[in-house]
């Protein structure tokens, strides 16, 4: 079959990499000059299959109010806009602000984070398919509060993997964090989590596919219309050109929601806006080898061969993927203090991106109400760690094969 798939991101790619892998025509549209460039090019890095909690949880709205009173150093920034779309949004993520939801939507992205493991691990086996600063190297998580370590503890699945450690154990599974052993209460360890560099990899994908004569990637071409007969796309327009498809896919990140809404489809997505430092490294010994969260500061740090990524923040705060420079200066503030002699992060990349995320935190992946309408949407920060897992069930779906795990939690409701 022929099947267009909108958004070259990790998700876009992937996507049309699944297809492509099970005999399908591709056509990958994507508006800017090249793949990748947006949330997907300097993301977190880290391949979190285990940690998978979504940000809607009991008692997060009274912490929200205590970060946002802390000014531009908040983990949280919630700026109002005059947008019917932002505080519905945000009604639905108060109302999903239970420690009930929480715990079953973790469950269901744990589903679907565990097959996505699985399907990269088959890809890199299977396609020998790397150069994108792959290692499993697990992954920490550390504890400033003895409240939020108790949180975190009860929470852990007796077969996740996870363990509970102290400070010293934490320190010895990571000795880049021996000065901040002090300050540590512990952390939950997941030594089956990943790291890779997420740009490296969408390259990697794109690199497999223009091999492939199934494939055509149109970039810098954005699609002004969708023609429909019935509850059939029929055709996407590309400027002058019209392209026939069979099926179609949306997987544009925060775009799929103005893409769509033109057919009626209101995608609960809103923009979580994030920010990352890419750093040079400078002293191996002061340099996590593990992947590292600050819970309490909300930050993560991961190591991509040569460079240290630093990822942090969310702002709901519009549609403005631009740089705030009172949030970079707190993030190299955080990251100076937590891992110093690492790297200049005076001199680090700057990045900022919108993550596509939904109120629950759960991804739609599935139909959409038309026929051979397709989404692949609403991933937040876990498009990275998520992509291959989703990729991989709706292109069994659209093949007219079960999925392998079930979509049950991660779909739009009908």
């Amino acid at each position: 079959m022929r099947v267009a798939v909108i958004g070259a991101g990790v998700i876009g790619l992937a996507t049309a990499y699944s297809l492509v892998r099970q005999g399908h025509s591709v056509e990958l549209i994507e508006g800017r000059d090249d793949v990748a460039l947006e949330t997907s090019f300097a993301n977190g890095g880290q391949l979190s299959y285990r940690y998978v909690s979504p940000l809607a949880d009991a008692g997060v709205p009274l912490q929200a109010i205590g970060w946002m009173l802390r000014g531009a150093d908040a983990p949280l920034r919630f700026r109002p806009q005059a947008s019917l779309h932002q505080w519905r949004w945000c009604l639905q993520f108060l109302l999903a602000c239970r420690r009930s939801v929480n715990r079953r939507n973790a469950a269901h992205l744990l589903r679907l984070a565990l097959h996505s493991q699985q399907i990269l691990r088959s890809w890199r086996e299977q396609d020998q398919l790397d150069g994108f600063a792959w290692r499993a190297n697990g992954k920490l998580v550390i504890y400033r509060d003895q409240h939020s370590l108790h949180k975190g503890a009860a929470a852990i699945d007796d077969d996740s993997g996870q363990r509970l450690l102290d400070a010293a154990q934490c320190v010895d599974v990571e000795p880049a964090l021996a000065p901040l052993a002090a300050s540590l209460h512990g952390g939950i360890y997941s030594p089956g989590d990943e790291v890779a560099d997420c740009h490296l990899f969408c390259t990697e994908l794109l690199r497999r596919l223009r091999a492939s004569p199934a494939f055509h990637l149109h970039t810098g071409q954005s699609v002004s219309a969708m023609r429909t007969e019935g509850k059939r796309v029929r055709s996407v327009v590309l400027g002058r050109d019209d392209v026939a498809i069979d099926h179609l896919v949306v997987a544009a990140g925060t775009g799929s929601v103005g893409l769509i809404r033109p057919l009626g489809i209101d995608l609960p997505i809103y923009p979580l806006k994030g920010y990352s430092l890419t750093v040079g490294l400078a002293d191996q010994d002061r340099v996590p080898q593990t992947n590292v969260t600050d819970y309490d500061n909300k930050v993560v740090y991961a190591r991509l061969d040569d460079q240290l990524r630093v990822a942090a923040m969310v702002d709901i705060a519009g549609w403005d993927a631009g740089l705030d420079q009172q949030r970079i200066a707190t993030l190299q503030r955080l990251a100076s203090a937590t891992f110093p002699g690492a790297g200049d992060y005076q001199r680090a990349r700057q990045w900022a991106g919108l993550r596509p995320a939904t109120p629950q935190g759960t991804p739609l992946i599935g139909r959409s109400g038309f026929d051979n309408l397709w989404l692949n949407v609403g991933h937040g920060s876990l498009g990275f760690t998520l992509a291959c897992g989703s990729a991989d069930l709706l292109a069994s779906v659209i093949g007219g094969s079960p999925p392998a795990v079930s979509l049950d939690g991660l779909s739009l409701p009908a």
